[in-house]
């Protein structure tokens, strides 16, 4: 799941969130949540708040702060830090102890987000769906959304084969695709990300339709090199990464010589205007 799957949103607000797939639980950060609840701004007052309820609740023995886990989710600086989580059950329940005018459209939207997992569990061309028309709000054309959903394809068929062959998920997976990434584009992802100026935003999101396309091609390359050599493990698949990015950056250097355009772009998405969704009418 990439990092956009990891938050949702409530009323345009961030919620991070968590699936579990051994349990099939969503866990949602408590403090975003709180956030939400009593509309504050600032993120270390909302904190301060969550705090002090809970040493209250723990004071009147209540058993959903028993409930709370902590897990290492994303901050905004882009680093990881243990943060209080509940499943929706517990959620609800630590709710009611705040007084706020947003306790039932979160009671609402909660009961939402956790069938529609459940939805594309069954139905996982749903998920699919859900992403497309969520990039049709936020202003995507059709040949950009095809070509997103084109590079996904690419880029899972390359990690399945990673996962296959002895590359670890998380660290490993992170390091293989900035190795991809800064050997076509020559700047890793961090870099990029800056150019854009992005922080926790997914970069692939805010590519151009030159630059999916050129990461397509790179990962695609990597994949075919990598099932030819037969790969394994993280020291042959990053050979396999450098001369897949490679063939890549061929291109990209040969397409920016014969239109006189970089394909590096510092363009975002970010003051992308949200259209509501269509009716089924429109």
């Amino acid at each position: 799941m990439d990092n956009e799957k990891r938050i949702a949103f409530f009323e345009g607000k961030k919620v991070r969130r968590h699936w579990d797939e051994k349990t099939e639980t969503w866990y949602f950060s408590v403090i975003d949540i709180v956030q939400a609840l009593i509309q504050q701004a600032d993120y270390k007052t909302a904190r301060k708040y969550w705090n002090k309820l809970k040493e209250r609740l723990k004071k009147e023995g209540s058993e959903s702060v028993t409930n709370c886990h902590q897990l290492k989710l994303e901050a905004a600086d882009g680093k990881k830090y243990f943060t209080d989580v509940a499943d929706v059950e517990t959620l609800l329940r630590l709710i009611q102890s705040v007084p706020s005018p947003k306790a039932e459209p979160i009671k609402l939207w909660l009961a939402k987000v956790g069938y529609e997992r459940m939805q594309e569990m069954a139905d996982p061309s749903k998920s699919v769906d859900r992403a497309r028309e969520a990039w049709k709000m936020h202003g995507r054309s059709e040949k950009w959304i095809q070509q997103r959903m084109m590079g996904q394809e690419t880029r899972n068929k390359l990690t399945d084969y990673w996962s296959g062959h002895g590359v670890k998920k998380g660290e490993e997976f992170a390091i293989l695709t900035n190795v991809i990434h800064k050997e076509w584009a020559d700047v890793g992802i961090k870099e990029h990300k800056n150019l854009k100026g992005l922080k926790t935003q997914n970069l692939r999101d805010h590519m151009t339709e030159a630059e999916l396309i050129f990461t397509a091609l790179a990962e695609l390359s990597t994949r075919a090199i990598a099932e030819s050599a037969n790969a394994k493990g993280m020291g042959e698949n990053k050979i396999a990464g450098k001369k897949g990015g490679g063939i890549a950056k061929k291109a990209r250097m040969e397409l920016e010589e014969k239109t006189g355009k970089k394909v590096i772009s510092g363009k975002n998405y970010l003051g992308q205007k949200i259209m509501p969704p269509r009716s089924p009418s429109s």
